[in-house]
């Protein structure tokens, strides 16, 4: 049984407005980390992406929708992946519900991988999702926006992931479990799951003209993850030791 504190209503109260104080803290820098995001320059895309989608060819432009505004999703699904990663899945199970809203406020959504553009429909109406998806299968574009690397380059050990070098060669030396685990429900190896990585970019659309405005990557990509946020807020915390979670259509399997 866990150990814990407690108290009286009182003491509980008084702890609470102390806390709570942090919190506002914490929302105030929230705020400034947001305006701080919204003042970084903007940088004109010149290149030629394509991609596949539901309604066919597009490019980056197109996935704006008639929007000013792009969100992206960069999910992990390689072309040799045969499910798109479990940790990804996770995350994309709370897009349908928001993606409305944003389109209503003048923001597209779309998640993009280099799985092709049928496997990505396969695994969308597995997982029950109706958000925009889109395949750069053959395009430079994970490359060139530093979530996916090419084998030569993981052999080498020569990745930039989160605006800093990747020392990749102990990762495949000696994968750890979940990682482990995490490629196989991939159905992959880790070498092959560990060429793609998890990341969100925005774009803006102004006279014609394409222009990435902010990415992040890793943990900056958290708040995204709404289970996290609920747990956070639950009495043990996201209270984890090993690999718990799995696609929603998983759980009760075994």
């Amino acid at each position: 049984m866990t150990q814990h504190a407690t108290g009286t209503r009182e003491e509980w109260l008084a702890a609470r407005l102390e806390l709570l104080e942090a919190e506002k803290e914490l929302t105030r820098r929230s705020d400034e980390l947001a305006r701080q995001r919204q003042q970084l320059p903007w940088v004109r895309i010149d290149k030629d992406y394509r991609f596949e989608t539901d309604h066919g060819s597009a490019t980056l432009a197109d996935l704006f929708g008639g929007r000013s505004q792009l969100l992206m999703y960069h999910f992990m699904f390689g072309p040799e992946y045969t499910a798109g990663c479990p940790a990804c899945s996770a995350i994309a199970d709370g897009f349908n519900g928001f993606v409305v809203h944003l389109e209503n406020h003048d923001v597209a959504m779309t998640a993009v991988s280099r799985a092709p553009l049928d496997k990505l429909q396969a695994y969308k109406r597995r997982m029950g999702w109706s958000f925009p998806w889109a395949s750069s299968f053959g395009s430079d574009f994970n490359f060139d926006f530093n979530v996916s690397v090419t084998e030569e380059q993981q052999r080498e050990g020569n990745v930039e992931y989160n605006y800093r070098p990747v020392d990749t060669k102990p990762i495949l030396e000696s994968p750890s479990p979940g990682l482990t685990e995490f490629a196989a429900m991939s159905g992959t190896d880790p070498a092959t799951y560990t060429r793609e990585a998890p990341g969100m970019s925005a774009f803006a659309l102004e006279d014609g003209v394409v222009y990435q405005t902010y990415s992040a990557f890793a943990r900056g990509v958290d708040a995204l993850w709404g289970m996290y946020q609920w747990l956070d807020r639950a009495p043990l915390g996201r209270n984890e030791t090993d690999l718990w979670f799995r696609r929603h259509d998983e759980y009760g399997k075994g």
